[in-house]
This record gives structure tokens, sequence and C-alpha cells, in this order.
């Protein structure tokens, strides 16, 4: 039988709820070493978490994480909260001695990541980031394609995330459902929000990015903050823009904007390589666009690959053949991932060090755009 491994959740907004449910599923569909068990949620408000804790079956709640933390009770700390607390709540938990998953990014800035990288290490305690993209069953897919060598030598990567949800100016900043228009909080606007999941993806794929030469703009330069009630200075970026060189040769454009107006989430990638090209859209998650050149002429052109076949990655314990799964399934599959590592005394990726990397990316592309020049990436500490 499986042993237990008490979960404590911290953050009960959407990532909390995606979380939740990843680890109440994961256990349902896959055979894991342990069985998670919701111990605790955590939230500031007393009323929210006792609610929150009744709907997804958590046996109790806290309102202080500190307390969560120094539990005994509980062997993981899960951070679903705001980007300004990832920093404090990973070093105090991983110096209690317990495991630690994070939602991304890692920390507002590669500082506050390194610390964390530092804290988890030292410690050594396992230690993974919600880069839940990983986990779509045809994005799995394209890295095995692309590790078997079955596009060749890469020549170009590009992938964009658009949304267009703060175009309206009336739009406050700051407090809850806001706090990603907030710089003290979030860090960075859309280089760190969403880009920082297409170049996770990106480095997972195609390996490390060298250098980069980008552009940001921030369209509304001042909203009303929800929290002082006066307008402020909006210091995130709206939108962000950059060219990447990668270490294998292959050049790459990458686009994120929250004022792309006709897109709610519209994440894609396309990687041509020498033999092949593959390209992937988010809104048609369970499908993966294949073109080889070495097909026979007359047949030659773009297939797509419908991913819910029992020999495409994760597949298999989930419904017959033709049937799709969604967005919350990368969840469960990071869940199993983490659990099933754990069971063999290894680390799942992305781990802290993995997440690091994309935050090196992130402080390039801020400098670039700042400066207007080409900037190296730093390679790990």
């Amino acid at each position: 039988m499986a042993k237990p491994l008490n979960i404590g959740v911290i953050g009960c907004g959407f990532m909390g709820r995606t979380h939740s449910n990843g680890f109440l599923q994961a256990p349902k569909f896959f055979d894991l070493p342990y069985r998670p068990v919701l111990k605790k949620i955590c939230a500031r408000n007393a009323d929210r978490a006792k609610s929150f804790a009744a709907n997804w079956g958590y046996e109790g709640f806290e309102t202080d994480w500190r307390k969560l933390v120094a539990s005994p009770e509980v062997d993981l700390i899960d951070i679903a909260s705001p980007n300004d607390t990832h920093r404090e709540i990973a070093i105090a938990a991983a110096q209690a001695g317990k495991m630690v998953m994070c939602e991304k990014p890692l920390g507002r800035n590669a500082e506050e990541s390194e610390a964390m990288v530092k804290a988890v290490e030292s410690a050594r305690v396992r230690n993974m980031v919600w880069y839940n993209y990983r986990r779509v069953p045809a994005v799995t897919l394209a890295k095995q394609l692309i590790d078997a060598g079955r596009l060749g030598r890469i020549f170009h990567y590009r992938t964009v995330f658009l949304q267009d949800w703060t175009i309206s100016a009336d739009l406050p900043q700051g407090g809850e459902g806001l706090w990603r228009l907030d710089a003290d909080v979030a860090g960075s606007g859309v280089t760190g929000d969403l880009l920082a999941h297409n170049i996770d993806t990106a480095l997972w794929l195609n390996g490390p990015i060298e250098e980069v030469s980008a552009m940001t703009e921030t369209f509304i330069k001042a909203r009303k903050h929800n929290l002082t009630g006066k307008e402020q200075p909006v210091r995130i970026d709206d939108a962000s823009a950059f060219l990447a060189r990668f270490r294998n040769g292959s050049l790459a454009t990458f686009e994120a904007t929250r004022y792309a107006r006709g897109h709610k989430a519209l994440y894609t990638f396309e990687i041509n390589g020498e033999n092949a090209s593959i390209a992937w859209d988010l809104h048609d998650l369970h499908r993966l666009e294949y073109f080889d050149h070495r097909d026979e002429g007359r047949l030659r052109g773009w297939r797509s690959v419908h991913i819910t076949d029992g020999d495409h990655p994760y597949m298999k314990q989930w419904w017959v053949p033709g049937l799709q799964i969604g967005y919350e399934h990368t969840f469960i599959h990071q869940v199993a991932d983490f659990i099933t590592a754990l069971g063999e005394g290894k680390d799942a990726a992305p781990t802290f060090r993995d997440a690091l990397a994309t935050d090196y990316v992130i402080e390039a592309v801020l400098k670039s755009a700042a400066n207007r020049n080409w900037a190296k990436v730093r390679e790990e500490a």
C-alpha cells in the first residue's frame, strides 16, 4: 500500500485549485509509491480557507503560512501564492526539511531564485516548479521526436503567448486578482508571467539560449492602485518580444502581450529542422502538427497527429484512443512525475535549478530591452 505524503498548499486562488486537483487525481490514474494527502490549505482569509478546505477535502486550514511550514504533519509545501511570497516561503520550507513545489516564475528576479536554489540544494530536499506545459502529451511527444533526432539539425524556433485582458485603461493594478500588474508583487509583466512558459519549454526542447535582443512596452503608463486608491505608475511590461540565439546555432523569436485583442491564451510554438518540422497550439493541445521532408514526394505534407493513443506520452493512463484530455491533466501529470521520481530517489524536472535557467533568460531580456543592445544570458552559478 502506498505511503501517505502529506501536502500543505499555500494559496487558494486559481493555481491553488489546479494544484489541489492534481494531488487529488494523480493516484486515481497513476500507480504511485506515495499517496498524496491534502493535509492543510493556507490563506490569509479564514472563511475562504475554511470553505476551500471543505470543498477540496483538506483535513484542516491555516491563515499563517509559517505555522503550516512548521507543522510536523506536513511533508511537502506547495507554493501557489503570488510571486512576492515565493522566496521567503520556499527558503523557510527548505530549512524546515520540507519538500517544496513552487508556482512559476520561481522568484521575482534571478537573485531571489538563486537564494531559493541554494536553500533547497543545501537542505537536500526534493523540489519542483510548476511549468505544467511540459506535461501536455503533445509537447512531451515533441521532446521525444527531437531527442530521437527526427528533426535533424534545428534551424528555427518561434513561439508566442497572446492575451488581451489588460487593454482597458480603467483596469486598476494591485490587490487580489490584479497583482500581476504590480511590479512589486509580480517582478515583471508578460516577460516573467507568460514568456516564462515559452522560455522554459524552449530550453527543454532546444537547449540553452546564449544571447537575446529584446524590446518591451508599457502601453498604459499609470493605473489606480487597488490598495492605495491612488493613481500610480505602471512598472510592468505589457508586451515583450525578443530575438534569441540558442547554443545549438538555431535562431528564435519570442513574443508575448496582453494587448492582442481576440486572444485569451494563444500559446504556440513551431520548430524547423533540416529533416522535419513540428508545431503545437494550446488551443488544440491534443494535436501535434508534423512535417517530414523524407516522406514520399507526392504524399509529403503536414500531418495532424491526434495525441490520444496508448503509445503517446501519459495517454495509457486515461481513456480509450480518440478521447481527449485537457489543461487540468498537465498538473496531474506533474504530480505523478514528482511522486514517481520521489519513490526512485530522484528529482523530477523542472527543478528549482532548471527554473533558474529560465530566470536568467528573463533577466537578459529585460536588460536588453532597457539598454537596447544584445544581452548575454548568464550561465548557472
